[in-house]
């Protein structure tokens, strides 16, 4: 978020601000990136103060942008439309795991947790154990390619105010014992 903050406040944009007693800009990741995860197709909305093109602002703000972030698109929408928070349905990841099997082991794996029904999970928060059907935010798995020392998943995952699958825990409910040694989210997908 600071990032777009710092280059949209270079660029020379004028961000529109909450009301209240703490005013922040208006801007709001569609679904944030865990710490370790990259991404290739992030979203944002973008509250201006003023009206601008898409294509001024690309120009304008993508001149602002470090090597390796770039504006991939801009689209103006009416501030009557849901947000981007409350629009995302899942996310699609490209998962780069060590491994010490054999490609038909993985592929093995992953046809038994695409076929349960459920799938009993939890994970330790500050607030306490939170249990949850971790079978139920998996979409899709698939092996990509496979050698006896590492391999390449693409999942789908829900992401959703139900729930978020996470790519290392399906990676462990697979079997693998360490975390993964990549995690590039490739995409998110909308539903109304």
């Amino acid at each position: 978020m600071r990032l777009w903050e710092r280059a949209l406040s270079r660029a020379g944009i004028q961000v529109a601000y909450s009301e209240g007693f703490s005013p922040h800009p208006r801007l709001s990741l569609a679904a944030p990136l865990a710490v370790g995860v990259t991404g290739e197709a992030e979203l944002l909305d973008i509250f201006l103060a003023d009206n601008a093109t898409p294509h001024w602002f690309t120009d304008v703000v993508g001149n602002q942008l470090p090597p390796g972030i770039r504006i991939q698109g801009v689209q103006q929408i009416s501030t009557l439309l849901p947000s981007l928070q409350s629009q995302v349905r899942s996310a699609e990841y490209i998962v780069e795991a060590k491994t010490g099997g054999m490609p038909e082991d993985i592929s093995s794996a992953i046809s038994l947790l695409l076929s349960k029904d459920k799938l009993s999970w939890y994970h330790e928060r500050d607030t306490g154990r939170r249990e949850y059907d971790l079978r139920a935010l998996i979409d899709d798995i698939r092996l990509v390619s496979a050698d006896d020392k590492k391999c390449i998943l693409a999942m789908r995952l829900r992401c959703d105010s139900d729930g978020s699958g996470r790519p290392e825990q399906v990676t462990r409910a697979l079997g693998f014992t360490g975390y993964p040694l990549s995690i590039l989210r490739t995409r998110l997908i909308l539903g109304s």
